[in-house]
């Protein structure tokens, strides 16, 4: 690979080159969706890592709406032009190069080397310029098939894009269901929102009405419409950050102060003018307006709900990969609901998914800013190449915390169910599971660093607030959902219950007994909360919010007309067993799992 840059300390691929590959075409030429054709196809690309013989472990990068092929390690100097995706790719990295071949490719239409607007037509001798074909973000996803297929890859190991990058995803699950076996969608949407259709079409009025425009036509002149497209450019930046960011960064500081009269005093101007016109100056010397525009509508018109009669649902029938969805929570451009509805169909299309979202104050950029946590997650969910990674996550037990749940569990389990773990920590119990009982099994759980682990572990996972009523997981998605020494802790278990029995026709709930006779003779003849075993934190450190017995369990059963058709009782010593052989297991029992249907 030549020499080695580095990036936060972490050699990276070094010194790369852009690749052209002159794609054979039959003589009638590639027909595209608009009904254009184009009679030659070039395709600028970039690769890293090495490719193994059996070519089986290809990552593909599908790029952002400005993005190009130069996602990784440096062209001249890695202080002057990393790739845009450098921190993300390489050695060590979330796409470790060492294991993966990495390849990343300019969109058609695009204007880094693939064949667009500004190529010559070799029909005419000319630029394209606005007789260039419209384009949709099938034809983006066939040229870039017909790529791979031109350097010999019949088969990705997985496939990763973030915003447009995310959408072109999408389309190569639908339409080539059988390409990768993994896939990566990341702060996108299965179609814009009409308030992201609202700023594309601003910035198209921008370019259009510049001067410079000459209805596309302008290569001749020397110029385009350059002020438009940074005007295009700063409006579109506004979206990727968020009001927070915004503030933090530039606040209300002025370039230029006012003083002295009024009258006289130039206009101040705020430091975040002055950072819209850098990037919109930086942005025209390296794109084109008319391939700008291209792409563009490609995203605008991208609709998955719209092109099938059962939406998501029939979409998403075909797909065979894993996928996981990436959300940003600070996203306005594309907000975590849009990627909740990707996860959410392919749940209900009962597809493996997991689901995580990035709590950062960055906007829309976040996936190429606070790259950090990305990094992990990309890293845990994608295959591993090399026979020496261990599913294990690096400190994590190989049992549960609990040792008594690996004797009660899988008695309540039967063989190959599919099992949701609620409240799952770093998936130890689900890994429990699949070595005794063979479950298909998945984990939620509200701590990012937890899904990250489950998914290092192989499992998919899914990020959510457990008291929010596990609202993306579908009715009846799995056989089994357990719930193990958590109910004590979420603030509406009445609700979790219920949501427990929707996902699944049976639940298994764990929970310490308050009423366990070593707890009450602690109140009782102490006067202070109990610390044991059952109850190991101090009062002031514990998460319990919900106190209950055995026999509190059983109430709200009975009440809610729920069928408790399995127990078993943890007993921590000769007294507390003593107890429960006299039928009296609410006093004798410290801990208790119950299995419970509808």
């Amino acid at each position: 690979m030549g020499e080695q840059g580095t990036s936060g300390g972490v050699e990276g691929v070094g010194r790369v080159e852009t690749k052209i590959a002159r794609i054979v075409l039959p003589e009638v030429g590639l027909r595209l969706s608009s009904g254009g054709v184009l009679k030659a196809l070039d395709v600028a690309y970039e690769s890293y890592g090495e490719l193994t013989p059996r070519k089986d472990n290809v990552v593909f990068i599908c790029t952002a709406l400005t993005g190009d092929a130069h996602a990784a390690g440096y062209h001249t100097s890695p202080d002057q032009d990393l790739g845009w995706w450098d921190a993300m790719i390489g050695p060590g990295r979330g796409i470790d190069t060492r294991y993966y071949h990495v390849i990343c490719a300019n969109v058609l239409g695009g204007c880094k080397g693939t064949t667009g607007p500004a190529s010559i037509n070799p029909e005419t001798g000319k630029p394209y310029g606005a007789s260039f074909p419209v384009l949709d973000v099938a034809d983006i996803v066939d040229v870039h098939r017909l790529l791979l297929q031109h350097l010999g890859i019949t088969h990705l190991a997985a496939l990763i894009g973030g915003s447009f990058g995310g959408m072109q995803v999408l389309e190569w699950l639908v339409r080539y269901p059988d390409m990768t076996d993994h896939a990566i969608c990341i702060a996108t949407a299965a179609s814009l929102s009409a308030q992201a259709l609202a700023f594309d079409s601003l910035a198209r009025t921008m370019i259009t009405q510049d001067a410079g425009w000459r209805d596309g036509n302008y290569y001749d002149a020397g110029t385009g419409p350059l002020a438009g497209l940074a005007h295009a450019r700063q409006l579109g930046h506004i979206t990727y950050l968020s009001q927070e960011i915004m503030m933090s960064k530039f606040g209300r500081e002025q370039r230029e102060v006012l003083d002295g009269d009024l009258s006289t005093a130039h206009i101040p101007e705020f430091q975040v003018a002055s950072y819209l016109d850098y990037q919109g100056r930086k942005f025209v010397n390296r794109f084109d307006a008319n391939a700008y525009l291209r792409i563009m509508m490609a995203m605008d018109h991208f609709d998955l709900k719209a092109r099938y009669p059962g939406g998501l649902d029939e979409a998403f029938r075909a797909v065979r990969a894993k996928v996981l969805v990436v959300a940003v929570t600070s996203d306005w451009l594309f907000p975590p609901a849009q990627s909740k509805e990707i996860a959410h169909a392919l749940l209900r299309a009962q597809k493996e998914v997991s689901y995580c979202e990035l709590d950062v104050p960055y906007g829309h950029d976040a996936f190429l800013v606070d790259i950090e946590n990305l990094v992990s997650a990309v890293k845990a969910f994608l295959p591993w190449i090399a026979d020496d990674r261990s599913g294990q996550p690096q400190g994590a037990a190989e049992e549960p915390t609990l040792p008594f749940a690996r004797e009660a569990l899988p008695k309540m389990i039967r063989r190959g169910a599919r099992v949701l773990d609620v409240g799952c920590g770093d998936g130890a119990l689900l890994a429990t599971l699949d070595r005794q009982c063979n479950i298909t099994g998945a984990g939620v759980d509200i701590d990012f660093a937890q899904v990250v682990q489950v998914m290092n572990r192989g499992y998919a996972a899914v990020q959510a607030d457990i008291d929010a009523g596990l609202a993306m997981i579908p009715d009846d998605a799995y056989d089994y959902a357990v719930l193990s020494e958590t109910l004590q802790v979420v603030r509406h278990p009445r609700t979790v219950l219920q949501s427990l029995l929707r996902v699944a026709p049976e639940c298994i709930v764990a929970f310490p007994n308050f009423a366990y006779y070593r707890v009450v003779g602690q109140l009782l003849f102490r006067g202070r909360m109990p610390v044991g075993s059952a109850l190991p934190f101090a009062w002031y450190e514990t998460p319990n919010i919900h106190l209950f017995t055995l026999a509190d369990f059983e109430e709200l059963c009975l009440q809610e007309g729920w069928k408790i058709k399995d127990r078993s009782y943890v007993y921590d010593d000769t007294f507390g067993k003593l107890l429960g052989h006299m039928g009296i297991p609410n006093r004798g029992a410290a801990r208790v799992f119950m299995r419970v249907t509808r």
